[in-house]
């Protein structure tokens, strides 16, 4: 068996905020927690993978290397976009032309994620 990917580490300034701010974009819970981190992911055993936290004073630098892609689950592009914004994400501008399919959103402290159109169940 080949390998899978079982978690994606976030270094942030508050893995707590950060934390809500994400379970309430992929409906996750907290499935961990320790000092210094917090595990985020599905509630049930599925294999998504998970998202730790991680608390880092270390300032970011640049565009980041490696970014999150989310889908719709239960609504359209447009309405999932209205509540991204309204859960505290912002535009962000990549360097993207404007005609592409997908938003380029941020999260809290900035890290970069896209939106995209099609809706996956």
């Amino acid at each position: 068996m080949a390998c899978r990917i079982s978690e994606l580490v976030i270094d942030c300034r508050d893995p707590e905020a950060l934390a809500a701010f994400w379970c309430e974009v992929l409906g996750y819970v907290v499935v961990g927690r320790e000092e210094g981190f917090i595990e985020i992911g599905p509630d049930d055993e599925g294999h998504r993978p998970g998202i730790v936290l991680s608390a880092s004073d270390d300032p970011r630098s640049g565009k980041l290397p490696l970014h999150i892609d989310v889908s719709p689950t239960d609504r359209d592009q447009d309405a999932e976009l209205e509540r991204l914004l309204a859960l505290g994400a912002k535009p962000a501008d990549v360097g993207q032309t404007g005609e592409e399919s997908w938003h380029v959103l941020a999260d809290p402290e900035g890290n970069e994620f896209c939106l995209l159109r099609t809706r996956v169940s």
